[in-house]
Formats: structure tokens, C-alpha cells, sequence
């Protein structure tokens, strides 16, 4: 919304929006067609959805994967825009049928803030989906070590239905606050300040951790497990750790320990977010290849 569907409204496109609005109890913004759709429709549900949505659309792009089984026969053209790590097999396969977004054709990018505040020591924050593999047991057993230290544990994200009482159990008792869902614009700002940005999941989780450009982004450093290695070692932006609530702790603990070197790490992120990963650097080119693969310039897309 922030981004892609943002740079094509200021571009004069329209644009409808397919998505789950009464399920997060969002607003749709001004300016742009909204769909609703139940969350994690059945097919047929979210067919009828997209059906709708596509009236008089020159585009479609699709941001989940099982959409794409939920396709209408009669359709513009389809752009999968792609946010896991997938077989080459399997994309060669989706580059047949569709046009495919890949961080090689639109680069990986958040909304970087000017001059974010210095990390600070008494909070750590999670952006993003929560759930199993995500690491929501490590993540509720960080926040209960973390109190005897005067750290406390922002979790700014959806959950998944089963691990929702988990969450509410231990905020219930004190031990982290759980904001739900919020929009990244939002959350952004919410995590400005904190000690440090966490990114946490197992190793079935493929899609690529982008919440760690948006710590990036607001100065925060970096606590991710292995799927995150390459960036914040490329940046030195932060810390890689397994996903174990002691080596998760102690990353934290050693960053509350040190002012110098935490302001050091997140000023380094944040100093690459805004050469290389500032999404209006990149708005007008998405906007030039959605034109070009809809074959118009100014008419009606659907996200």
C-alpha cells in the first residue's frame, strides 16, 4: 500500500485493491477502489473476489503466491510479485505464464527515515507476521529473560490463529505487548528508538526477511537469525544468531551493554537503506514496468 500501490496513484493510475480490509480492520485509503476479502478465502471466494476487482483493469499483480490457483479465465496480464526463495525450476516455470517481480527487477525497499532517533536500551521490537516458524516460543521466552534486565518486547504484527493465545497469555501477565496488526507506515514509526529490530525464523521459512530493511530504515540494529545472514553481514548492520532464546538474549544483552556500538550498527543500516533501499528511488521505475507490461500509461491497474 505504502509503496507500489502509492507510487501508482501519484502516477495517475487507478488502482483497486483486492484484500482482507474488515479482517484487520483497516481503512482503505482515499483514492483507491477497494475489494473485500475474507482472509484466507477459498478459492472460489477469492476468484469472485478478483473478478470484481478486475473490471476494466490493463493489470493484475498478485502478491500471494495461492492466488495465482485462484485466477479468473479472463484476465489482463498477470505480474507475480515474487517474496520467497524459490526452486529455479519453479520460476522458470512462473516466468512462462507470467511477468515476475524478483529483487533483480524491483529492488528489495522500505520507507527510510530522514534522521531516525539513536537506538535506545529499554525496548526491543518484532515488525511483521508471527507465528511458529517465525519464532513466537523464542520470542515470548526472550521477553520473560529479558525483564530482570529492563528490557521490554514490542511485537508489532498479526499472528497466526494458533499462536494467538500464547501471545495473549503472556501479555496478559506482563511479559510483552502485543500491538496486532498496524500499517507498516505505523509500525515503522513504533519501532523508532528501540534497542534493537528482530528477525527471527526457522529454516522452512523461505521468504525474504525485508522487515530487516525497515530496521535498517529507522536506525535500529539487527538481531536475525540465518535467513537474514547475507544483508546485515554485507552492511554490518547488526548480529546473525540461531534461533535460541540464550544466543537471542545474549545478542540483546550485549547491545544494552554498549551505546557505542549499537548507535554504531544502526547508523550504518541506515546509512545503506538510504543509498540503496529507499523505495521513491525506486517508485518511478516499478511505475515505467507496470505501464509497459499493461501496454498503457495512464488507465486503470489492479493490485
Amino acid at each position: 500500500m505504502h509503496r507500489q500501490i502509492r507510487a501508482l496513484l501519484d502516477a495517475g493510475h487507478e488502482v483497486t485493491y483486492v484484500a482482507p480490509f474488515t479482517h484487520f480492520n483497516v481503512t482503505p485509503a482515499m483514492g483507491l477502489t477497494a475489494v473485500d476479502v475474507a482472509h484466507l478465502a477459498s478459492y472460489g471466494r477469492a476468484r469472485g473476489a478478483l473478478r470484481r476487482g478486475l473490471r476494466g483493469a490493463d493489470l493484475l499483480i498478485v502478491h500471494d503466491h495461492r492466488m495465482l490457483q485462484a485466477l479468473p479465465y479472463r484476465r489482463p496480464p498477470v505480474v507475480w510479485d515474487l517474496r520467497e526463495h524459490i526452486a529455479p525450476r519453479r520460476l522458470a516455470r512462473a516466468q512462462r505464464r507470467h511477468q515476475v517481480i524478483t529483487s533483480a527487477v524491483v529492488p528489495e525497499a522500505t520507507l527510510v527515515a530522514p534522521s531516525p532517533p539513536p537506538p535506545g536500551d529499554t525496548r526491543v521490537v518484532h515488525i511483521g507476521r508471527l507465528s511458529a516458524e517465525r519464532g513466537v516460543t523464542e520470542l515470548i521466552g526472550l521477553a520473560e529473560r529479558l525483564v530482570p534486565h529492563g528490557v521490554r518486547l514490542d511485537l508489532i504484527g498479526a499472528a497466526a490463529r494458533d499462536v494467538r493465545p500464547l501471545l495473549r497469555d503472556a501479555q496478559r501477565v506482563g511479559l510483552l505487548d502485543w500491538f496486532g496488526y498496524v500499517p507498516n507506515r505505523h509500525a515503522l514509526r513504533m519501532a523508532e528508538g528501540a534497542l534493537a529490530g528482530l528477525s527471527l525464523a526457522d529454516a522452512t521459512v523461505r521468504t525474504l526477511p525485508t522487515k530487516i530493511m525497515d530496521y535498517m530504515g529507522r536506525g535500529l540494529p539487527v538481531i536475525t537469525t540465518p535467513q537474514g545472514a547475507s544483508l546485515v553481514e554485507e552492511t554490518g548492520c547488526g548480529m546473525v544468531v540461531p534461533l535460541e532464546v540464550d544466543a537471542v538474549l545474549n545478542a540483546v544483552l550485549e547491545l544494552k551493554e554498549d551505546p557505542v556500538r549499537r548507535a554504531r550498527l544502526g547508523a550504518q543500516g541506515h546509512a545503506e537503506a538510504r543509498l540503496r533501499h529507499h523505495w521513491p528511488d525506486h517508485a518511478a521505475a516499478f511505475v515505467a514496468r507496470a505501464e509497459t507490461w499493461a501496454g498503457v500509461t495512464a488507465h486503470a491497474l489492479a493490485v
